[in-house]
């Protein structure tokens, strides 16, 4: 009750002792019997101030920090140049493993990897590189354990958290999703706590990565000083398609193993130690239109063997999805110059010529650093051309896709590794992940830097990064071509 009266009394007492020396004894009399006559409207007020101040408070949305994250290095002895990989795909192929209808769909691999933007130290997991393929469930849980395993052990290793600190676990691999599940194999091998909030979402595509973030940070709204662990992966072993289909095989080119660990706080304290603060996330899913359900799905080829089928709709729903998205970030991280510009095309195309096309924002004034979904090179070249970026502004995704390929959710992680470890990441810089994936669904995440960001130990960049960047040789004239 004591200190209910100083919040509400406190800051009235103080301003007349301040007012004081400046009042004759006659005014100060006069106000004396006003606050006498008028205590219950007085008392009243005071306390709808202070519950309305409480309640304000207590309902605004928590600061989610961003402790650490850590992305999985693979073992040197997983590396796979092109040369390498096509050699063995021929062993396969002669071990009648891979029944290939053609040499023509040999070289249409080769011509993919070719023009990928992969590089030649990619990683391809152990069970791909036999003769025959080993593509069981215990091979295939191995390389996934090794990538989840590996990157939480070495963020608890950087970051000093106790698993059992951990209050919120979220796990996200789209294709993989054994029993017990990924995120109670965590729980097992870390020991983490009974009461924990775990969470697994399989199906997702590449962009969940962000979701998972979406999601934890939602739990983390409502847990009190919690640690929310979210891990991002997927796993290649079981996903190797061996048909004959050429829209199916354009995955095997293109994925790679990878994964990353992420610590996030709502702990005012760890804001000092903390490397960003998520600012906004934006999640568009435009699964309600039949085209973009079905451009990216799962399903049996006409031999009965399970691979991904990418749709000839593919760019045009990604395009639409991306347009939806970034209609719905701009207004919120845009200055006011360009929402102004953005209006007044809009006005013209709706009222005078609707043949004049969309302004495209300048997102350079909104974000100092940009991590795209290194899905593929067409997609990198797609995002810098619609999003009038740089060269410099899509260098970690160009790099990423070369030094690791597409590891899927975690991509937009090793970007940010990259960009950590290049020095460049400075106090108050702010930076845009954004990822496309299946169903079909574009998310981003905005965050800030809090300080000037410094590499964390056992970044994956450290043994190659005087290497990079590296110039990628590919004829322009094939791009419009170019089924990536």
């Amino acid at each position: 009750m004591n200190r209910l009266f100083k919040l509400c009394f406190l800051p009235l007492m103080v301003a007349i002792a301040m007012k004081a020396s400046h009042l004759s004894t006659q005014d100060l009399q006069t106000f004396y019997l006003y606050v006498q006559n008028n205590l219950a409207s007085l008392t009243i007020f005071s306390l709808s101030l202070a519950l309305g101040s409480a309640l304000y408070i207590m309902s605004r949305p928590k600061p989610v920090y961003l402790v650490d994250f850590s992305c999985y290095l693979p073992p040197s002895h997983l590396k796979a140049s092109i040369k390498k990989i096509m050699h063995h795909v021929r062993l396969v192929r002669e071990s009648g493993t891979w029944k290939h209808e053609s040499d023509y769909l040999m070289d249409f691999c080769e011509k993919i990897l070719e023009r990928s933007g992969l590089g030649q130290e990619t990683y391809i997991p152990e069970g791909l590189q036999t003769v025959p393929l080993q593509q069981n469930m215990a091979v295939s849980r191995k390389e996934t354990e090794d990538v989840i395993i590996g990157a939480v052990d070495n963020l608890f290793r950087n970051t000093g958290i106790s698993p059992s600190d951990i209050g919120i676990l979220v796990v996200n691999s789209s294709t993989f999703n054994p029993t017990p599940s990924l995120s109670t194999i965590l729980v097992n091998k870390f020991k983490l706590r009974d009461n924990i909030k775990s969470l697994n979402l399989g199906g997702m595509g590449c962009s969940a990565g962000v979701i998972a973030i979406d999601v934890a940070k939602s739990l983390l709204q409502v847990h009190r000083n919690s640690y929310a662990l979210v891990v991002s992966t997927e796993n290649i072993t079981q996903n190797l398609y061996l048909g004959n289909n050429k829209s199916m095989l354009v995955t095997n080119c293109l994925f790679r193993i990878g994964g990353a660990a992420i610590l996030l706080s709502n702990r005012s304290k760890d804001r000092k130690r903390a490397k960003y603060e998520l600012v906004h996330t934006v999640r568009v899913h435009t699964g309600a239109d039949d085209r973009s359900y079905e451009c990216a799905t799962q399903e049996e080829d006409e031999d009965g063997i399970v691979g991904v089928t990418l749709s000839k709709d593919l760019p045009m729903v990604a395009a639409r999805t991306l347009k939806i998205n970034i209609a719905t970030l701009g207004p919120l991280v845009l200055p006011i110059s360009e929402k102004f510009h953005f209006f007044v095309r809009f006005v013209k195309k709706k009222f005078l010529n609707p043949k004049l096309k969309h302004y495209i924002p300048n997102f350079k004034l909104a974000f100092e650093h940009f991590c795209i979904h290194a899905g593929g090179r067409a997609l990198i070249d797609e995002m810098e051309k619609n999003l009038h970026l740089t060269p410099l502004n899509v260098e970690a995704s160009r790099m990423t896709l070369h030094r690791f390929g597409n590891t899927s959710s975690s991509s937009i992680w090793y970007e940010l590794a990259y960009t950590e470890a290049k020095g460049r990441m400075k106090k108050g810089d702010r930076i845009w992940q954004i990822a496309l994936g299946s169903g079909f669904k574009c998310n981003s995440s905005v965050w800030v830097a809090l300080r000037n960001v410094k590499p964390s130990a056992n970044n994956p960049w450290e043994e190659c990064l005087h290497k990079y960047p590296v110039e990628i040789d590919i004829d322009l004239k094939e791009r419009s071509s170019d089924p990536i």
